[in-house]
């Protein structure tokens, strides 16, 4: 059963609807990070920093409107639904257009994946390929990941992993495990928003048939889930300056601590509705994290 209608807003606000902005800082902050590291290597490429926001930025857009449409179309926006209305479900936007803007979405990060590769090595080539495919396949498609409890994983991965060590070896040519450590970081911090979504909407995932971790393990695991997310960023920003594969500077970024401890705290006691505002200051806990990391690099 689809969601209930309600007031019809202008075309602009329900494309921000759709777009979901407030996501964006989780595509953006780790290419500032990779590129911070590769600028405290006295490597940094102007060009390639842009190129490889776009593609983040692309994807994450792509990934949002893709969840939008496939969603709908899967019956899972429906009337019980905890979270902000999505654009398709309500009516606002046809599934053509949403699909368009998707398509739209994605050719700008083809595009920026081009001239990355062409600048920086052509094996990135295929990363990328496997980042579209992944952002299209994260709800549509015949096996949608987050439909099979994947979705912490691809967001680790791809919002983690891949956009930060991506960025920094765009710049270098080289690998470095400070920059995958930092990615794991982030990836963690990303992963714990979608922990807040899916534990919000638990119930409504469970009876449209959508797997996700919350579903399959309990509330109870997830809450347990998001614990170790939020906290896993700092024990490995420890070691990674205890092996010295990220500077001292980079301590700087237990200064999100406190933030993150209070976020954990207060999604121990919330349920339903008031798991919303969680998610922003999740987010939030994220790009904080994200920039004391950066700034502490560079120091």
């Amino acid at each position: 059963m689809s969601a209930p209608l309600t007031l019809r807003p202008s075309a602009p606000r329900a494309w921000i609807a759709a777009l979901r902005p407030k996501t964006l800082p989780l595509g953006a902050v780790p290419v500032v990070v990779g590129g911070a590291l590769a600028a405290s290597a006295g490597g940094f490429v102007p060009g390639a920093a842009l190129a490889a926001l776009g593609v983040a930025l692309g994807l994450q857009v792509a990934s949002n409107l893709v969840n939008d449409v496939a969603d709908h179309a899967r019956g899972a926006d429906t009337e019980a639904r905890l979270g902000p209305p999505r654009a398709t479900a309500q009516g606002w936007l046809s599934p053509g257009q949403v699909w368009a803007g998707a398509a739209l979405a994605l050719g700008l990060a083809t595009g920026c994946g081009l001239y990355l590769s062409a600048l920086a090595g052509w094996e990135l080539l295929a990363v990328g390929v496997v980042a579209i495919l992944s952002a299209v396949a994260y709800t549509a498609g015949p096996v949608p990941l987050a439909y099979h409890g994947l979705g912490e994983p691809f967001v680790f991965v791809f919002f983690g992993l891949v956009a930060t060590a991506g960025t920094t070896y765009a710049m270098l040519d080289e690998l470095t495990p400070g920059a995958l450590l930092a990615g794991a970081a982030l990836g963690a911090l990303a992963s714990a928003v979608l922990v807040v979504n899916n534990l919000r909407d638990l119930d409504e995932d469970r009876a449209s048939n959508k797997r996700t971790l919350a579903v399959r393990f309990g509330a109870r695991a997830a809450r347990a889930e998001y614990l170790l997310l939020v906290t896993a960023p700092f024990l490995l920003l420890g070691v990674g300056v205890g092996v010295a594969w990220l500077p001292r500077g980079a301590l700087l970024a237990l200064g999100a601590l406190p933030l993150a401890l209070w976020r954990a705290r207060a999604l121990l006691r919330a349920e339903g509705r008031a798991l919303n505002p969680l998610l922003g200051q999740t987010a939030q806990a994220s790009v904080v994290f994200g920039g004391l990391l950066a700034l502490g690099v560079l120091a």
